[in-house]
C-alpha cells in the first residue's frame, strides 16, 4: 500500500471537511484550488466504497493539465486509469470519471446519469444553464452500500461567462425560489493562505500585484465587484446610487423605458430634472409575460396620478405577427399602454451615450448624469456584469443573455434622451401638435411636439 503525506492549509482543511451541499472554494489566484478539488475527490473515492464522482473543466486541454496527469502519477498502484472512459477506477468500486463542456449543451451527455459527487473547476466558466443541467444528474447511483448525501464541489475565480450565478449564490447569497441558504458554503482562498507559494514562489505575488487595477482586485484579494472584461468600469455604487427615497421635482419630466421578451420584461421608470440628470427610479424585472400581461404589470407599477411622458421600447415590439397580424405594440396599446415610441436601437452608440452619462462632467458640478435609486435591484445587479463582446470590442456581450435585458432598457432610455433634428420636409402645423407625413401611423402624435420640445 503507498502511503501519501498530503499538508493542506486552514482553508484547504474546511473545504476537505464540508459536506454542504454546495460548497465553493478560491476566489482568486494562487489559492490552491486545483490540489484542493482533486485531492477533495481523491479522499472521497477512498473513503466511500462505490461512489461515482465527475470532474468537470470547461476545455479537454484544461483538464488534461490540471487534472489528468497529476491523478495519473498520484493514483499509480491505487487506481486504473481507462483511457476510453476517461475514469480512474478504484478496487473498492468508487470512481473518478473526468469529462468537458466545451460548448453549452456538451452537459446534455451527462443526462441520465447519476453521480454522488460533481466537481466543477473554474466554475465560472460554466454557465448557468450547464450548472443546472449537471446538477439534475447529481443523485444517488444505487452502487454505494452505505447511505451518502449527494454534494456539488466548486472552485472559482471571478469573471467569466458563469460570474453571475456563483456570485449571486455564494457571495452575495441572495437566494431564489426554493434555494436553501443551508445547502450553499463558501471558503474564501487567497495566495497568502498557500503556505507553498508564499515560501516557494513569493515572487507570484509581485506577478498578481503588477496586474492592472481591476484585474488585481479580483486575482489577489477576490473582489468579486471588480473583474476583468466589466463593460462600465466607469459605474461606481459610491456615486450613481440613491439610498433611501428618491425626491423628484414636480417639473421633472416622466418617462419609462421598456425591454420586453418573454424570457425576461425590463421596464425602467426615469425621471429628468432641470440640468439633464436622469434619475431611474423604479423597475419591474420579470420572466414568463406575456405582452398583455406584461403591458398590465407596468400600468399597475405606475403610482395613480404619475404623468408619464411617454415608453420608450424595443423595436420588435412593432413587427407584426404573421398568424395574426398583431405586433406587440397593438397588443400593448390595446391595454392601455400608450404614448409608446420606438427606442434607437444602434448598439455601440447606445453605450457611449451610457457610458457618458455614467461619467463625470464638467457641466454637472462633476457629478455623474445618471442616478439610481437602490430600490432598482436588478438594474444595479447586472450593470457590473456586463462584459465586452469578444468579437465586437465597443459591444457589450449578449451572454449570458438573463443579465443584458435592464441595460439594454437604460440604453433606450438615455438614447431617447439625445437631441433629433425633427424633418424639415412636409411639416404641417396642426394646433399645438406638430405631424409629420413621414412619421409611420403607429408613432404616437398627442405629446410628440413635447417630445421633441425636452
Amino acid at each position: 500500500m503507498r502511503e501519501v503525506l498530503i499538508e493542506p492549509n486552514e482553508k484547504q482543511k474546511a473545504f476537505f471537511e464540508s459536506t454542504a451541499k454546495y460548497t465553493a472554494y478560491g476566489g482568486a489566484r494562487g489559492g490552491g484550488k486545483s490540489w484542493a478539488m482533486r485531492m477533495k475527490l481523491i479522499l472521497l473515492a477512498l473513503n466511500y466504497d462505490g461512489i461515482q464522482i465527475l470532474l468537470l473543466r470547461r476545455t479537454l486541454a484544461e483538464l488534461r493539465e490540471n487534472h489528468l496527469l497529476p491523478m495519473m502519477a498520484l493514483l499509480k498502484g491505487t487506481a486504473k486509469y481507462s483511457a476510453g472512459e476517461k475514469e480512474f477506477r478504484f478496487r473498492n468500486g468508487s470512481r473518478i470519471r473526468l469529462g468537458y463542456c466545451d460548448s453549452e449543451n456538451d452537459v446534455l451527455q451527462f443526462q441520465g446519469q447519476a453521480y454522488e459527487v460533481i466537481g466543477l473547476e473554474e466554475a465560472t466558466h460554466f454557465t448557468e444553464f450547464q450548472f443546472l443541467a449537471l446538477s439534475e444528474s447529481n443523485r444517488a447511483s444505487g452502487n454505494m452500500k452505505t447511505r451518502f448525501a449527494p454534494r456539488m464541489y466548486f472552485t472559482c475565480n471571478p469573471g467569466g461567462v458563469g460570474h453571475e450565478w456563483v456570485k449571486r449564490r455564494f457571495i452575495d447569497r441572495e437566494f431564489r425560489g426554493n434555494e436553501n441558504p443551508d445547502d450553499y458554503l463558501f471558503i474564501k482562498s487567497l495566495v497568502f493562505d498557500n503556505k507553498f507559494i508564499m515560501e516557494n514562489n513569493p515572487e507570484y505575488l509581485d506577478t498578481l500585484m503588477n496586474l492592472p487595477e481591476v484585474r488585481r482586485k479580483a486575482m489577489l484579494y477576490g473582489d468579486w465587484d471588480a473583474f476583468e472584461g466589466a463593460f462600465f468600469p466607469e459605474f461606481d455604487p459610491r456615486r450613481h446610487i440613491i439610498d433611501g427615497e428618491v425626491d423628484i421635482p414636480d417639473s421633472a419630466i416622466r418617462f419609462r423605458a421598456l425591454d420586453y421578451g418573454l424570457d425576461m420584461t425590463a421596464c425602467l421608470w426615469c425621471a429628468v430634472d432641470a440640468n439633464g440628470r436622469v434619475i431611474v427610479y423604479r423597475e419591474l424585472y420579470e420572466s414568463n409575460l406575456l405582452l398583455s400581461e406584461a403591458a398590465d404589470k407596468i400600468i399597475a407599477a405606475t403610482e395613480k396620478g404619475e404623468r408619464i411622458r411617454y415608453t420608450v421600447a424595443s423595436p420588435d415590439l412593432w413587427n407584426r405577427r404573421q398568424e395574426s397580424g398583431k405586433s406587440g405594440f397593438d397588443i400593448m396599446t390595446a391595454r392601455g399602454l400608450k404614448q409608446m415610441i420606438k427606442a434607437d436601437n444602434s448598439r455601440i452608440a447606445g453605450w457611449r451615450i451610457v457610458r457618458e452619462y455614467l461619467k463625470a462632467g464638467s457641466s454637472y458640478g462633476g457629478e455623474p448624469k445618471i442616478l439610481i435609486s437602490r430600490k432598482c435591484v436588478n438594474l444595479l445587479r447586472c450593470i457590473p456584469l456586463l462584459r465586452f463582446d469578444e468579437r465586437i470590442r465597443e459591444d457589450a456581450a449578449s451572454t449570458p443573455h438573463e443579465i443584458t435585458h435592464a441595460p439594454e432598457a437604460l440604453r433606450y432610455a438615455l438614447m431617447s434622451r439625445q437631441p433629433k433634428t425633427p424633418p424639415k420636409q412636409n411639416k404641417r402645423f396642426t394646433g399645438n401638435i406638430y405631424a409629420f407625413d413621414n412619421i409611420k401611423r403607429d408613432t404616437p402624435t398627442g405629446d410628440f411636439a413635447e417630445f421633441l420640445s425636452y
